[in-house]
């Protein structure tokens, strides 16, 4: 397996890109701002420089590898597999009533023998992403491990962006299937949010719109909550993501964002459905904590990773946490960086939605707010 990785600061050149282009790489990630995606070429200059290879990303609220966090610049990063077979497919996505259909779709131009795994990559808006996984799973099973994210706009929430082998869309989704034995895979999930404020009971949700809490309108009750951060909404509402729980007030393991509010109706548009019969309680965090989620992460997914060969890591964080930590933001990397050791490349970015397995590989998840590991190598 060979990895070699450039950042640019501007929509990279064909001249600059040469020495990844003669590595012959059978995939090419991109993860970069919204403008260097929406810029005249972009996508044609990528398909020039890397004719033989998968060349598939998409825009991020932040840039991520292991010297830290970047805000507008252009990561790419090349990878030849040794004996591990890659396919690539992409699907429409028409909204948010889509989004089954649409994971439907790639699992189909998916599945197959020998498929040991998928990262996929969709819009950060107008999606719900768990709808988008359920769609997968209905046809690669659960316990097939699917992980990625959802695209951002450098945190302006109007128009994100998806590269895939044919352009580049705002309405797409794709995905990345690796076959065969040889590709070892390794996941971690973790938050570092702690819970405030009384458990509330759903009493009205349809999909990811929550429309009530204890029978009163949601909007009410969190503006009530923020004080005198709801005049900052819904842009406020990533400092204030909500906790899942059961029937019985136990965690899940999922964290919600709101995305959007709708002051008409009284309620709450999260990134990814809740239950309709749970439980959901507000959170919030320190960067001590998210940090510590962060390595935590790392430490799941790349037990013993030091020191044992090239390896890629693919770290997709949420937006909301980058702007809890502020100016500390490079500490989460850091964490991770730390933990993986020098022979690993980190790649990744600042997410609207982070895709994951929750236990062992399977049950693949949509999470909010959490730090995102997924480690691939072969063997």
């Amino acid at each position: 397996m060979q990895i070699a990785q450039q950042r640019f600061d501007s929509v990279p050149t064909s001249d600059a890109l040469r020495p990844l282009g003669e590595m012959r790489p059978d995939l090419v990630l991109v993860f970069g701002s919204a403008v260097h995606f929406a810029a005249p070429g972009f996508s044609e200059g990528l398909r020039q420089s890397f004719p033989e290879s998968s060349v598939v990303g998409c825009s991020t609220a932040g840039e991520i590898t292991r010297r830290g966090v970047d805000n507008g610049s252009c990561v790419v990063t090349a990878i030849r597999f040794a004996g591990t077979p890659i396919r690539v497919a992409e699907a429409p996505l028409t909204g948010l009533e889509g989004s089954f259909a649409a994971g439907e779709d790639l699992a189909r131009r998916l599945e197959g023998p020998e498929l040991a795994g998928a990262l996929v990559f969709g819009r950060g808006l107008g999606i719900n992403g768990s709808a988008l996984i359920d769609g997968m799973a209905s046809v690669l099973g659960a316990d097939l491990p699917i992980s990625g994210g959802l695209a951002g706009d450098d945190g302006a929430f109007q128009r994100t962006l998806i590269l895939t082998p044919s352009g580049v869309f705002d309405d797409r989704v794709v995905a990345i299937g690796f076959f065969g034995g040889r590709l070892r895979l390794g996941h971690g999930s973790f938050g570092g949010w702690e819970p405030f404020g009384p458990t509330r009971r759903v009493t009205r949700a349809e999909g990811n719109i929550l429309f009530e809490l204890d029978g009163e309108p949601a909007l009410n009750i969190y503006k009530r909550y923020l004080g005198e951060y709801a005049k900052d909404l819904p842009a406020s509402g990533l400092l204030f993501p909500f906790e899942m729980l059961d029937e019985g007030h136990a965690r899940v393991g999922l964290i919600r964002t709101i995305l959007g509010v709708d002051e008409a109706a009284g309620s709450l548009i999260l990134a990814g459905a809740i239950d309709p019969s749970g439980y959901l309680r507000l959170m919030h965090a320190s960067p001590d904590a998210l940090v510590q989620g962060a390595e935590q992460a790392a430490r799941t997914a790349a037990p013993g990773e030091r020191g044992r060969g090239p390896a890629l890591a693919v770290l997709v964080s949420c937006v909301g946490r980058k702007l809890v930590m502020g100016d500390q933001v490079d500490e989460e990397i850091d964490a991770v960086v730390e933990h993986l050791g020098e022979a690993v490349t980190v790649a990744g970015f600042y997410s609207y939605g982070e895709i994951c397995p929750t236990r062992g590989g399977a049950d693949c998840r949509l999470h909010n707010q959490t730090m995102t590991v997924t480690l691939l190598a072969e063997v």
